[in-house]
């Protein structure tokens, strides 16, 4: 195990801040294309990345609203650039321009995504949002999934229902699914994955500090790629967590969707 970077601050970088700085690297060198993170997580991490390494992302208010600023979370945005109606926003998404970043009520290990139900299809045990834009999104921009708790309920072997398309069935359609199909990243509290391997399955990239391997091998409901070394997580900058603590995040909302 390593890790990299240097923090001096007073106190140090949460499990929360932690998944931030992942969450906003999923971002990193990404250019002039809409990010939609879904989740309060990731809603930190994109703004981080804008105000950091990632200058030209387009963020939204969240509703229909493109921003110029970077507001705190919560906050009414200071500076609007334009409207995003919904038929231009199928735009961008039609057309590659976005990367999206779900959540996942289930996920297999070639990145089959349910948010659909769960049980079988005819009569679910648990009815939830629905299918909503998931295929479209999977097969035409990036795709990257948030997961504030890892459990082998969400790491599941087989998902109940395909809602974003995972590696096998892009494969398994042929041209038209795998041109622009790619799901760079899957977070989660325990660390950070890919599907950077021969078979496209996914593959542990990083643990978050304080999380050990056989703590995640334990909450994964399918054999996970796992690397000889897996390093750690990078630490949050000073000024990451200066941005985090004072800029975006001032109430703290990131410590209720992860607590460790």
């Amino acid at each position: 195990m390593s890790g990299t970077g240097t923090t001096t601050t007073a106190a140090p970088a949460t499990r929360a801040e932690y998944c931030v700085v992942a969450c906003a690297e999923a971002w990193r060198g990404a250019g002039e294309v809409l990010a939609s993170p879904m989740g309060t997580v990731p809603t930190i991490g994109a703004r981080l990345a804008r105000l950091t390494f990632s200058p030209d992302l387009l963020l939204t208010d969240g509703e229909a609203l493109l921003v110029g600023d970077v507001p705190a979370v919560g906050a009414a945005p200071g500076v609007v650039e334009g409207w995003l109606p919904y038929r231009q926003h199928l735009t961008l998404v039609a057309t590659g321009r976005r990367h999206v970043m779900m959540g996942a009520s289930q996920l297999d290990r070639y990145g089959n995504q349910n948010i659909s139900c769960v049980g079988d299809w005819e009569r679910p045990r648990r009815q939830l949002l629905g299918v909503r834009g998931a295929p479209v999104n999977t097969l035409n921009n990036p795709t990257s999934y948030w997961v504030p708790k890892h459990s082998t309920r969400v790491f599941v072997e087989r998902v109940d229902m395909v809602c974003g398309v995972g590696y096998d069935r892009a494969a398994a359609a042929g041209p038209s699914a795998t041109r622009y199909h790619r799901l760079p990243d899957v977070i989660s509290d325990l660390g950070v994955f890919d599907f950077e391997t021969p078979d496209r399955t996914m593959r542990l990239r990083s643990l978050h500090p304080g999380v050990t391997v056989a703590q995640v091998v334990e909450s994964t409901g399918f054999a996970l790629a796992v690397p000889d070394e897996v390093p750690y997580t990078r630490e949050p900058t000073t000024e990451e967590l200066r941005l985090i603590r004072e800029e975006i995040d001032p109430k703290g909302l990131r410590d209720r969707e992860v607590r460790a």
